[in-house]
């Protein structure tokens, strides 16, 4: 009975402990989506691909900052709150490497990081500039990424093949950090290819349908799903009720989200999906995380990566209750969903 009482307590003593040369990887997000969801699995993999496999020679420890519907001033000072307090109980950790998760929390974290000189690799940031990359493929010292970057000018002309009528969009979105920055460059990039953008911006908490009728007064000819966690909050309720908006006034939806088999990831009924897959960026941010890891590389020396080749996909039932004959152009480069 002693025996086995001493083999307990060693057990306790020495198996809990990281194993001697395992790696150390903190995690931080802000909300609970889908998406991010994705995003993280795919660092996994591409971790596990180069040998670096959790439960073996992996610690990973994973923070997600709640993010409700709930807004206004105190709700945002209390995530920034929380993500200051979860920066700081990381940096105590001391891991090898830290991986931020969105816009949110690179932007609110990564120099705390860089300050403790804990490398840091981002995923599913959507514009490079909004957390203090240099540009979309260069980052600094201290940090890089993958980023879900979508040039509104290639995204526009992919729309234009699928609507060639298409003069006026509508987007809604929230305070999201990706949907202003991806809204406001697409405000200023669309006119130089014949599209006039309205936005209206939202709460979290909001019902959208007013901001989607004030949109249709002025005329629009599609609306435009930006990546937006408003969207994927509530069960996508939000995506749902854009959708049954613009199905009966006879006007597509544009998601620059793609569709997937999870109703909260993606907004159903929209007839076109031009996007990045979340899975393949978390990819991107795990094939950097391994070079600084295992060949020791400077975070700031590798270049922001980003999927060059975009998805497009096409709702073929939606398109056909709102009429819409889609042209062949698209056909041949969409995939059906």
């Amino acid at each position: 009975m002693k025996k086995i009482f001493l083999m307990v307590a060693a057990l306790m003593i020495f198996g809990l402990e990281c194993p001697a040369n395992a790696f150390h990887i903190e995690v931080i997000q802000v909300a609970d989506i889908p998406q991010f969801t994705y995003a993280y699995h795919g660092f996994l993999d591409e971790l596990e691909k180069n040998g670096i496999k959790q439960g073996e020679n992996l610690v990973i420890n994973r923070h997600i900052v709640d993010a409700n519907a709930n807004a206004g001033l105190w709700q945002k000072i209390w995530i920034l709150r929380n993500i200051k307090k979860t920066t700081t109980e990381i940096i105590d950790s001391k891991p090898d490497l830290v991986l931020t998760i969105g816009t949110p929390a690179t932007k609110h974290s990564k120099d705390k990081f860089i300050d403790a000189h804990i490398p840091v690799v981002f995923t599913a940031v959507a514009v490079p500039g909004a957390i203090g990359c240099k540009s979309n493929t260069v980052s600094g010292p201290g940090f890089t990424g993958a980023t879900l970057y979508l040039d509104p000018l290639v995204v526009l002309k992919i729309a234009q093949l699928a609507f060639p009528d298409l003069k006026t969009m509508g987007i809604v979105h929230s305070d999201d950090d990706n949907a202003i920055a991806f809204s406001e460059d697409t405000k200023e990039k669309a006119p130089s290819l014949g599209i006039e953008v309205f936005t209206e911006e939202v709460n979290k908490s909001d019902s959208m349908i007013p901001a989607a009728k004030k949109l249709m007064d002025k005329g629009i000819n599609a609306f435009g799903i930006p990546i937006d966690t408003y969207y994927s909050l509530n069960d996508g309720k939000a995506a749902a009720d854009l959708m049954t908006v613009s199905q009966k006034a006879g006007i597509p939806g544009i998601s620059f989200v793609i569709s997937t088999s999870d109703t909260a990831a993606s907004i159903k009924g929209a007839v076109l999906y031009i996007g990045a897959d979340f899975h393949l960026i978390g990819d991107f941010s795990g094939t950097q995380a391994v070079k600084i890891l295992k060949d020791g590389a400077k975070p700031g020396d590798l270049p922001v990566l980003r999927q060059e080749d975009l998805l497009i996909q096409v709702d073929l039932d939606a398109a056909e209750k709102l009429g819409i004959k889609l042209p062949l152009s698209i056909l041949k480069l969409a995939e059906k969903v």
